[in-house]
C-alpha cells in the first residue's frame, strides 16, 4: 500500500511539474513576443523620426533654393 501511495505522490508531483514547465515556456514566449514588440516600436519610432527629419531639410533647402533663384531672376530682369 505504502509503495502504491509513493507512486500515485511521484506521477502527481510529474503532472504538477509538466503544468509549471507549461506555464513557464507560455510565459517566456509572452514576454519573447512583448519584447520583439517593443523592439519594432521603437525602431519604427526611430526611422519615421529620421523620415520628418529629412523632410524638414528637403523643404528648408527648397525654400533656400528658391528664393535664391527669385532673386537671381529678378536682378537680371532689373538690372
Amino acid at each position: 500500500m505504502r509503495m502504491r501511495q509513493s507512486l500515485a505522490q511521484l506521477e502527481r508531483a510529474f503532472v504538477e511539474e509538466i503544468h509549471q514547465d507549461r506555464d513557464r515556456r507560455e510565459s517566456l514566449r509572452r514576454a519573447a513576443a512583448q519584447r520583439a514588440r517593443q523592439r519594432r516600436f521603437q525602431r519604427e519610432t526611430k526611422r519615421s523620426s529620421l523620415r520628418f527629419a529629412l523632410l524638414s531639410l528637403t523643404l528648408i533647402a527648397t525654400a533656400v533654393i528658391v528664393t535664391v533663384a527669385m532673386f537671381k531672376a529678378l536682378y537680371l530682369v532689373m538690372g
